[in-house]
């Protein structure tokens, strides 16, 4: 089953005076943790450098004795779903710039989303450590964060990177739609962007491309006729925004439930706003192309 048909609403927020994304979990809808064959790579995944106390200041391991901690899985693993998740995210957005595309990947990889994964897969509960600091360290959300990489890097070292990239792009693709409607509010814009006119090919002539409705109508009452053509009935359900905005300024953040499926989300400091940014997803889902309204021209 795929994470995004049945996760809650996403919340933003600040972890360690850093923004972080929530989405709400449940370990049925994860995708299925892929299996280490491999028993000496499980043990190592789980060890942490407690165990053994090596020395860290040594340049080199001896090929004899190479170090039994997860170290060197987590450096790598950190490395293979940086790449994944670049490649994901080029993806589903390949016109996004490298600036918002470098903050969304640093929403969807941070530790707090990591450590939250890492929890749903239990992961934490496999941790070896020594015994004086075991309740610690599988608490810490850094190690947790860090045994999941573990784990990333022991299946790609195992398995190779087609077995991964199969395990995290249906995990991480949610994270990376709802970290890019955040970014773009805090690059002042709103969380989804205007559909465009596909472009015409050679050949095709004006009539060929989809008829374009007037912009002066908004989405929401042409959500809302649409819907009526169609026989059928929206639920506007409303979701706790605890957190967000001020008093004088709350901020509503809603879903289009229609037959018990969602249309679309939306959030706005009015529910009437809300409701719009909604109805303008809905209308996507349809095939209902709304152009922006272009400028008018100077006689």
């Amino acid at each position: 089953m795929m994470l995004s048909s049945v996760v809650g609403p996403i919340a933003l927020g600040t972890h360690r005076r850093k923004s972080y994304i929530s989405l709400n979990l449940e370990s049925e809808a994860l995708p299925p943790l892929p299996e280490i064959k491999s028993a000496d790579l499980r043990k190592q995944i789980f060890t942490h450098r407690s165990v053994h106390a090596r020395p860290t200041a040594i340049f080199e391991d001896s090929p004899d004795d190479p170090s039994p901690d997860n170290e060197a899985l987590e450096h790598l693993g950190d490395s293979v779903l940086n790449m994944v998740v670049t490649s994901l995210l080029q993806e589903v957005y390949p016109y996004l710039r490298v600036g918002p595309s470098t903050k969304i990947r640093s929403l969807v990889v941070g530790n707090y989303t990591l450590a939250t994964i890492t929890r749903v897969y239990r992961l934490n509960d496999r941790i070896r450590s020594h015994p004086a600091q075991e309740i610690a360290l599988r608490a810490s959300s850094n190690i947790q964060a860090d045994v999941f990489e573990a784990y990333v890097g022991g299946l790609f070292k195992d398995r190779g990177l087609e077995v991964v990239k199969a395990w995290l792009h249906p995990l991480f693709r949610p994270y990376i739609v709802e970290a890019y409607r955040v970014v773009r509010i805090e690059h002042g814009l709103s969380p989804d962007p205007e559909p465009q006119p596909p472009r015409l090919r050679a050949g095709d002539s004006p009539s060929s491309a989809p008829s374009r409705l007037s912009p002066s109508i908004g989405h929401l009452s042409l959500f809302n006729q649409y819907l009526q053509q169609k026989n059928m009935v929206v639920e506007w359900v409303y979701t706790d925004s605890a957190g967000e905005g001020t008093k004088t300024t709350p901020i509503w953040i809603v879903r289009a439930m229609v037959d018990e499926q969602c249309f679309g989300r939306g959030r706005g400091n009015t529910k009437k706003a809300a409701k719009n940014e909604a109805a303008k997803e809905g209308l996507r889902k349809m095939g209902v192309y709304v152009p922006q309204p272009s400028n008018p021209q100077t006689v």
